[in-house]
């Protein structure tokens, strides 16, 4: 019976691949491999310049890793394949890739491939600031538990703050997109064939809650009226953006905070 375990580690620039005995927890072998592509973030390999603040990755890069640093640390390990009972991955958060409803990343798709909001979002990707702002200032009129879960502040790096950031500059990725994964999600999905979210990065980067689960629709409408189900459903990007407009036309006598957005 096996009693080996392999622990890969997706970091920021390579990945780490670890063989373990369970019996003892001794690390039998370990190996590593750089990410081909590294962390893009002044432009895309096709030299597609990108704004300040960005930082995006190549998927592909994890596979790489799987692919390399895995059996290179289980050849040297000398531990039979058969024998190896299970594999834990680890990746920091929120590392997130837009996938279609075949679960490909958008930008491995060639007519997405262009288009930054495409790429896998790093988690030092801080150009979604702005809409992390504007989302705290919304949870900040919802009960306050909500916020306090989290030190009373979210954060730029986590989930819904990147996904309002592709919304309302990439209303057409969005709209593509059939789901925004975690890349721990993701590549336990390209090794299982099974998309399963992990309720760790669920809870902390993407306000999921086990007895309330996500962000209900009046709040997501709030954030942003293309994240509200039943609009998103119904309406086009161009169709939201016109209602938009001329909703702050008709309040702009009582809303002149807004006025310039007119």
């Amino acid at each position: 019976m096996g009693q080996y375990t392999i622990g890969i580690d997706f970091g920021t620039l390579s990945g780490r691949a670890v063989v373990m005995d369970t019996r003892n927890g001794t690390k039998l072998a370990a190996a590593a491999a750089d990410y081909p592509h590294a962390v893009l973030d002044d432009e895309l390999p096709q030299q597609i310049k990108l704004g300040d603040d960005w930082a995006l990755q190549h998927p592909g890069d994890y596979i790489h890793v799987l692919k390399t640093a895995v059996p290179e640390a289980v050849q040297q390990s000398g531990v039979p394949k058969e024998d190896v009972i299970g594999i834990a991955i680890d990746f920091t958060a929120c590392t997130m890739i837009s996938v279609s409803v075949d679960n490909e990343p958008l930008c491995l798709k060639e007519e997405w491939n262009d288009h930054p909001h495409s790429w896998v979002k790093l988690w030092k990707h801080h150009a979604a600031q702005p809409h992390a702002n504007r989302l705290n200032e919304v949870l900040e009129q919802k009960p306050p538990d909500i916020l306090s879960r989290y030190g009373g502040k979210l954060s730029s790096e986590w989930m819904i703050a990147k996904i309002m950031q592709v919304v309302e500059e990439a209303p057409e990725v969005y709209e593509e997109a059939d789901q925004f994964l975690e890349a721990a999600d993701w590549v336990t999905s390209q090794m299982t064939g099974i998309v399963r979210k992990n309720s760790c990065t669920a809870g902390y980067k993407a306000i999921w809650h086990k007895r309330e689960g996500y962000l209900d629709k009046e709040t997501l409408k709030a954030i942003s009226m293309m994240m509200d189900p039943l609009t998103g459903a119904v309406c086009s990007p161009p169709e939201i953006w016109q209602m938009t407009d001329e909703m702050l036309t008709a309040q702009k006598a009582w809303l002149p905070q807004y006025g310039q957005a007119v």
